[in-house]
């Protein structure tokens, strides 16, 4: 049987990825052990992250979702954030940890956790599958970090191109060459 054709070049491979997730999720049960947890997950992009972290770890969790965007089809943030699903758990409370895909100018999360701070949780955490420091332009810092990546458009493991790609086992990144041949 032939080996996938690698889309764009391989950053991390699935078995990597479900690595640090796992890893992450001890950290958490550590981080948490006995107490209220509420993951909530980042539509679309960190579903196969959050499912990862969710899966691996031993403390029981709630779980709901959002969804803000400051991509569209573009491959650079456009700088306005778009809120289009909120959360209906009560997070009165409760630890938060919301699950992102990638945290990049941290813009769309410098909007998105004043907004859960309001709703009075005993704390809010953010964790990350990818941490591209090099672009940020808000003060946003997440706690748990599956990698560091450099300034690349990235792919795979739920982040997309134009809601493509979402669905490769492994995270590559898009070149100009890529992007023009896709």
């Amino acid at each position: 049987m032939p080996k996938e054709k690698i889309i764009g070049k391989l950053l991390f491979t699935e078995e990597q990825i479900q690595a640090r997730a796992k890893e992450i999720a001890e950290q958490i049960d550590r981080d948490f052990s006995g107490e209220d947890v509420i993951l909530l997950c980042t539509l679309k992009g960190s579903v196969l992250w959050f499912s990862d972290i969710l899966r691996y770890m031993k403390t029981d969790a709630k779980i709901d979702f959002l969804s803000a965007s400051s991509y569209g089809a573009s491959t650079v943030s456009s700088g306005v954030v778009k809120i289009s699903f909120d959360p209906q758990v009560n997070m009165y409370n409760h630890n938060v940890i919301v699950v992102e895909d990638i945290v990049d100018t941290g813009r769309t999360l410098s909007y998105m956790l004043p907004k859960l701070e309001e709703r009075g949780p005993k704390s809010v955490k953010l964790c990350t599958m990818l941490n591209k420091q090099a672009r940020r332009t808000d003060d946003v810092t997440p706690d748990y970090i599956g990698f560091e990546v450099d300034d690349l458009f990235v792919i795979g493991y739920g982040l997309d191109f134009d809601q493509r790609f979402r669905g490769l086992p492994y995270i590559s990144y898009l070149d100009e060459e890529d992007v023009e041949s896709l």
